[in-house]
């Protein structure tokens, strides 16, 4: 049977007052919205903060380096500034001043003389006249070995 409503209670109830026992629908259904607002504005947060990192993704390798630095001491410090800073750094192209300086190197040394130092940005070239060494001493091994 059905309690009568105590008389200081309304006779129309609201449709998000649930009977005891039974399951608020509205507290569910706010909780999860709750949950996928948190994890969006954190995901979006996220994405934000690495936004300089990104950028300068394309940049040379120090200047990466630098940005991410500064990326993580905003996100551990809160100081916004580093992430300005950050985000400035990424946008700006630094000129790149090794490549001009060990080719001005390489030519002093060849002009003196000496072995020029092999360029480690290019990969080491495998000279035909290198395996044709190593294939002949093989064979002059085997015709001696027989």
């Amino acid at each position: 049977m059905s309690e009568p409503l105590h008389p200081a209670a309304p006779h129309h109830l609201p449709g998000f007052i649930t009977a005891p026992g039974d399951t608020d629908v509205l507290m569910v259904v706010v909780g999860i919205i709750l949950i996928a607002a948190v994890v969006g504005v954190g995901n979006l947060y996220l994405h934000l903060h690495t936004l300089p990192e990104r950028m300068a993704h394309k940049t040379q390798k120090l200047q990466f380096e630098i940005v991410a630095v500064l990326g993580l001491l905003a996100l551990f410090t809160h100081n916004h500034l580093f992430w300005v800073i950050g985000l400035l750094l990424a946008m700006v192209d630094l000129p790149d001043f090794g490549t001009p300086l060990r080719r001005i190197a390489g030519s002093v040394e060849k002009i003196a003389g000496g072995p020029p130092e092999p360029d480690p940005t290019e990969p080491a070239p495998e000279t035909a006249a290198h395996a044709s060494t190593h294939g002949h001493a093989a064979k002059s091994e085997a015709k001696a070995h027989a």
